[in-house]
């Protein structure tokens, strides 16, 4: 069995400033431009049941205005009446006229269980749209930045499902075919899940192909899935289409086998996750133990005995769980009852009240414990007296406790220790691993389209910008850029809601749910001469506050997403 490699990110000395000292606020001010739009942006609110964090994540904090990496004066959204808008951002004069591309055919509004309509521009002619509905197109745009030229026209459309948003595509073409590939993300129910919220992240990656020999028409021919349980901080298809790297805090797995639908369309593609074969929970008196019945199971085919010390599962006339239990039971007061979700739910009355069970069965590891939040209140509750926020009273003590005021707040570890994975498309393992540890991750960005998005992570107080490369198998992750001090300045920043770069570097933007924009530039000459107040001294870097959003979204270029 293969065992992917342990890797680590080398950081480039010479990109470090030792001597940075700080930012100085500058209020030089920037032309701020406004445009009415005819028809509102198609916003779509989280429904009642979309709320989990991952929801939250992936659809409550999207960015509905894209910008266009293969022409860097485009940025486009998709409004309530079907129509996808282009705007040229001129910075010396205004904003353009917004100007209609193209029209779904469908109505969003007629949709009450929908997404957020998506777009990706996976090329200099080509273009992947989601409605939001499940329905994913593929488009020729022709040469987008000549508008003589542009025109876009759908080659291929088909319904995949649950809805979706796209988070990443590529195109690749040689002589004898065209393929592009997507990358799809979902959040989905698992009705017979019993941990947690029940929701999972699925990944889903298509390939659309069209033979050009052949003069056909585009058609899906290869559907892969992965399943993880957060949504991807990063995630992206390398160029050449062999492989896929991702961010996240929570590890992801294919759990549908290269399926190739040209050749195996009638092969099974699921495979079953490996899940434990019961859950237990406990109170001081008594245990619950839950257990996923087979379809079509009814009372008949259940067999339960309990003795004081003992416990007999028998489903369809397979013993399914026997052994002794931890401590006794009342075995006349335990019982058990068929759940409407096809699930056996098992109580057992404790004989020895308030005494904790480490385990359900002597031995037994195919279960699963899960503990309600009341007991982890309980716990914490009793380990207070090893912790204090107070001041240290007496720091001369043996033993000072804890004091978490004590900490700046680049010191304190993050609770999300992320990790980095690429994987191989062909043989759907992970062959690279980078645990990230406390270098949090902060955003994306596209430098060069042709390339995959880099992504910038926290190293102590800085931020360094990595660019991936796939074809560099001993050095896949490079060092580009560094944002001095920029790490430990974000930590501050409670609000923030989308974080981005210059893709030359020359600046960095915090952009917060409410009102304020910060932008962060590097150490270059500036024509203005800044001065320290107290001590006398002329500064070279600077940072800007400013009071509109606007000011940032019509005065910055973006490579990535735009702020609307």
């Amino acid at each position: 069995m293969e065992v992917a490699a342990n890797c680590s990110l080398r950081v480039k000395r010479p990109l470090l400033d030792p001597r940075f000292e700080g930012y100085k606020l500058s209020l030089e001010p920037l032309p701020c431009y406004q445009l009415e739009l005819d028809a509102a942006v198609a916003e779509v609110k989280l429904r009642d049941d979309q709320y989990t964090l991952e929801h939250m994540h992936a659809f409550g904090m999207y960015n509905y205005l894209h910008c266009d990496s293969w022409y860097q004066d485009s940025v486009y959204y998709i409004d309530n009446l079907g129509r996808v808008m282009n705007l040229t951002v001129m910075l010396d004069t205004a904003l353009g006229k917004p100007r209609e591309v193209f029209r779904l055919p469908t109505d969003l509004t007629a949709c009450d269980n929908r997404l957020c309509a998506s777009i990706h521009f996976t090329s200099s002619t080509w273009v992947t749209l989601s409605d939001g509905t499940g329905r994913l197109y593929l488009i020729g745009t022709g040469e987008r930045g000549n508008s003589a030229s542009e025109k876009w026209e759908i080659m291929f459309n088909e319904e995949l499902g649950n809805p979706f948003i796209i988070i990443h595509s590529i195109s690749l073409l040689n002589t004898e075919e065209h393929s592009v590939t997507i990358l799809l993300l979902r959040i989905e129910k698992e009705e017979l899940d019993m941990k947690g919220s029940g929701f999972y992240v699925s990944l889903e990656w298509v390939t659309i192909s069209k033979k050009n020999k052949d003069n056909k028409k585009y058609e899906i021919i290869k559907r892969d899935i992965l399943r993880g349980k957060s949504v991807p901080h990063y995630a992206a298809i390398e160029p050449d289409g062999k492989g896929l790297m991702i961010v996240s805090y929570k590890s992801f797995t294919f759990v549908h086998g290269g399926q190739n639908l040209e050749e195996n369309k009638n092969e099974n593609m699921s495979e079953k996750i490996k899940e434990p074969l019961y859950y237990w929970q406990q109170t001081e008196d008594d245990l619950t133990v839950t257990i996923r019945l087979p379809e079509g199971s009814s009372k008949e085919d259940i067999q339960v005995q309990f003795l004081p010390d003992h416990i007999d599962i028998v489903l369809k006339g397979q013993r399914f769980l026997e052994g002794n239990l931890y401590s006794s039971v009342d075995q006349e007061s335990s019982t058990w009852i068929i759940k409407e979700n096809n699930s056996l739910e098992i109580f057992l009355i404790k004989k020895n009240e308030g005494l904790t069970w480490p385990e359900l069965v002597v031995g037994d590891k195919q279960g699963e414990f899960i503990r309600d939040s009341a007991q982890c209140a309980a716990i914490a509750e009793r380990l207070m007296h090893l912790t204090s926020e107070e001041l240290n009273p007496n720091p001369d003590k043996e033993k000072p406790p804890c004091n978490a005021q004590e900490l700046e707040e680049c010191d304190i570890f993050f609770e999300e220790s992320s990790s980095l994975c690429r994987f191989d498309v062909s043989t759907l393992k992970t062959t690279h691993v980078v645990n990230l540890g406390s270098n949090q991750y902060l955003f994306s960005v596209i430098v060069d389209p042709k390339e995959m998005p880099c992504f910038c992570l926290r190293h102590d107080v800085d931020a360094l910008l990595w660019q991936p490369h796939s074809s560099k198998q001993d050095d896949m992750w490079e060092h580009i850029a560094t944002f001095n001090a920029l790490g430990y300045v974000q930590a501050s920043k409670r609000d923030k809601k989308f974080f981005a770069c210059a893709p030359n570097y020359s600046y960095a933007a915090l952009c917060e749910c409410l009102r304020r924009v910060f932008i962060y530039r590097q150490p270059t000459p500036m024509s203005t001469v800044l001065y320290n107040r107290k001590e006398g001294r002329i500064l070279e870097v600077y940072s800007r506050d400013y009071d509109s959003v606007k000011a940032m979204e019509q005065s910055c270029k973006f490579r990535e997403n735009w702020l609307l």
